[in-house]
């Protein structure tokens, strides 16, 4: 399987960044698009909206449907949820992407942006596999992909930012108990974490970053779509990394994903 036509896709936090890059590298394919996402209007601070996703998905060659979704409430994701069903005819695919991220430490965190961390990350990545699995289990090749890190109980990961490592932690192990309990039953059950960091509106939540040290969300995309089209069977419970999942696909100049090929690129977190 080299290729995603046909295929539904249902990805959480679509309307811009990484998630809206694996929407549009499926819809080069001839894919269809489900895009979940809060964005239903212009935010003059963040680029992007679900119907200004749903429009790129078009004209990349993808059938788009443009859900306003938060994660965090059940009925909302059971609505999208239904929702594609009945636009698409099933469920293929679920890339649990969307995120809340807040880089500070204890006495920094307001319990409002912990609670949302955890709400977001961790049970929304639970909930809308629940809602994705009755109908990911009725398709020949299901993946569920969660954008997570590989898990890690290093404290210098935790003691800067508690509750970010808390709730991002969360996704990683509910991808694990995921993939414990439904690959055995076919569905691949992974999860994706760049190995730099990525340019996105995310990167600006990280003081002193600069772009020029990051990676394209381009990379993550086309290793995603390597990802998803693997066969299922057998292949669950792995944390990739980016880079690593395209050289063994044979990409091995990734020189054109730098944002400036000039400078050096920086480690993302929680890899060594």
């Amino acid at each position: 399987m080299a290729s995603l036509a046909g295929k539904t896709l249902f990805i959480t936090g679509a309307s811009r960044g990484i998630g809206l890059a694996i929407a549009l590298r499926a819809a080069r394919d001839g894919a269809n698009i489900a895009i979940a996402a809060k964005s239903a209007v212009l935010n003059p601070k963040l680029p992007g909206t679900i119907h200004s996703a749903a429009d790129a998905v078009g004209a990349a060659g993808g059938q788009a449907l443009a859900l306003q979704c938060d994660i965090r409430e059940e009925e909302q994701v059971q609505a999208a949820v239904a929702a594609t069903v009945d636009a698409f005819g099933g469920i293929d695919i679920l890339v649990n992407n969307a995120s809340a991220i807040w880089l500070r430490g204890v006495l920094d965190t307001p319990m409002k942006r912990f609670d949302l961390m955890q709400q977001v990350n961790a049970r929304g990545s639970f909930l809308c596999a629940q809602a994705c699995l009755p109908y990911l289990l009725e398709s020949p090749n299901p993946h569920i992909l969660a954008l997570a890190p590989p898990p890690s109980l290093a404290p210098k990961w935790w003691a800067p930012h508690t509750g970010y490592t808390l709730a991002k932690m969360g996704m990683s192990f509910v991808t694990i108990g995921i993939a414990g309990e439904f690959g055995p039953k076919g569905v691949a059950v992974n999860a994706l974490w760049p190995r730099t960091l990525i340019a996105t509106d995310a990167l600006n939540m990280i003081p002193g970053v600069d772009p020029g040290n990051a990676r394209k969300p381009g990379i993550v995309a086309d290793a995603a779509h390597a990802v998803l089209t693997r066969p299922a069977a057998g292949f669950f419970g792995n944390f990739l990394i980016d880079d690593e999942v395209l050289r063994d696909v044979g990409v091995t100049d990734l020189s054109s994903y730098a944002v400036d090929p000039t400078q050096p690129l920086l480690l993302d977190l929680y890899l060594d």
